[in-house]
This record gives C-alpha cells, structure tokens and sequence, in this order.
C-alpha cells in the first residue's frame, strides 16, 4: 500500500509540475513582449506580475523550492487604486463599474504587498462577478489599522441562478457554489498578516471587510 501510495503521490506531483510548466509559457510570451516603455499592464503592480507571484508560490508548495518574499513597506493608497483599475475593463464587461473610496491620511503598511494585492482582487472579483451595481471599495485608516471594506448591492447578474439575489450571491461568495477558494486565499493572507477578514449579507447587498494592520500605526511621512 505504501507503494502504491507513493507512485501516486510521484505521478500527481508530476502532472502539477507539467501544468506548472505550461503555465509559464504563455505568461513568459506576454512578459518578453512588454514594449520597452514597460505601460501599467507590465508595472510592479500589474495581472502579469499577479500571476507571476502566484506562479512562485504554487512551486514553492509543490516542490518546496524558494522563499517566500520578504516583506516590504509601502504605502497603502496605491495598492488600493492599482486593484480597482486592474479590474474596471472586466466591471465593464458585465455593465458595471469599481469605484475607489479612500478617507483619511496616506498610510505605510509592513508586508507582502502582493499577497494582499491578490486578497483585494479576490475579493473585488466576487463582487463583479456575483453581485450587482458598483463594485464600491472604500478604505479608512482607524486606530493603527486599514480597514477595508468591497460592496455590491447583490441584485442581478449572468450568472444569477433564478434564487432570490442576495441570498444566491452570499452562497456564491460563500463557497457553496465555488468552493471558496478565493475566500479561503484571503482568509489565509490576512491571518498572516495579523488582520481579520469578515463577510456579511445585509438587506443593502454584500459585503466583505478586511483588517490589517499598518506600520506603527502612523501615517506615511
């Protein structure tokens, strides 16, 4: 049975491996076709350099090879206007928009900026994909903390089922429809960081909030 065991174990490792190399090629394509001038589409905060880190992170799980990155300090509003553009183009699509609410003073925060980039695509995505209205991210500076919060009014999409709306959309986001593996990404980048992430179903929609802490609690200088 061991045996056994561990051929099967060896052969889903190489079919990974083998995905994992053909995941690469075609963002090496887009990488190698970046026009000299590097536009926003190839920038630091970019889907390519998204899928890339991820990419990174997926080695690293299969073969235990690399290191995490190291943490960094940055500043917060940018991160947060980088996510809300880099999904405006798919809002658009469904007849649907990001809007970006930012109050109070620029902060620093000490982490994976990538890491809680993702955590904000995930969950701007849920509510493009699953809600209705405005994709509305509003972010505030509190008490040595970032709190975060992404709404939709849960009423009407494609992919609506026939349900009552917000009740569909909160098992969506849920996970009872898409194993939550995008909640449970932003779950385990916020425990990581020290923060906390709630979902809450209100008569106005959903809405997810995320907490994370911020350098020294002070704001950027």
């Amino acid at each position: 049975m061991a045996t056994i065991r561990t051929l099967l174990v060896g052969r889903r490792r190489l079919a990974l491996n083998e995905a994992l190399h053909e995941l690469r090629r075609p963002l090496q394509a887009l990488a190698l076709g970046a026009p000299a001038g590097r536009p926003p589409q190839f920038g630091a905060d970019s889907s390519l350099q998204m899928a890339a880190a991820a990419l990174e992170r997926l080695e690293r799980e299969i073969n235990g090879q690399g290191r995490a990155p190291a943490p960094t300090s940055f500043r917060v509003r940018p991160l947060l206007e980088s996510a809300a553009e880099r999904w405006r183009q798919r809002a658009a699509i469904e007849g649907r928009s990001v809007l970006l609410r930012y109050r109070g003073e620029e902060v620093t925060m000490h982490g994976d900026r990538r890491a809680i980039a993702q955590a904000l695509d995930n969950l701007i995505i849920n509510g493009i994909e699953h809600g209705g209205g405005p994709v509305v991210l509003s972010a505030t500076p509190l008490g040595g903390r970032l709190r975060v919060s992404i709404g939709d009014s849960g009423r009407g999409s494609r992919h609506d089922s026939g349900a009552d709306p917000p009740a569909s959309v909160h098992a969506r986001l849920t996970g009872r429809r898409r194993h939550g593996h995008g909640l449970r990404v932003v779950r385990r980048i916020a425990a990581a960081h020290g923060g906390a992430f709630q979902l809450h179903r209100t008569a106005a929609g959903t809405e997810a909030r995320l907490e994370l802490p911020l350098l020294g609690g002070r704001g950027a200088r």
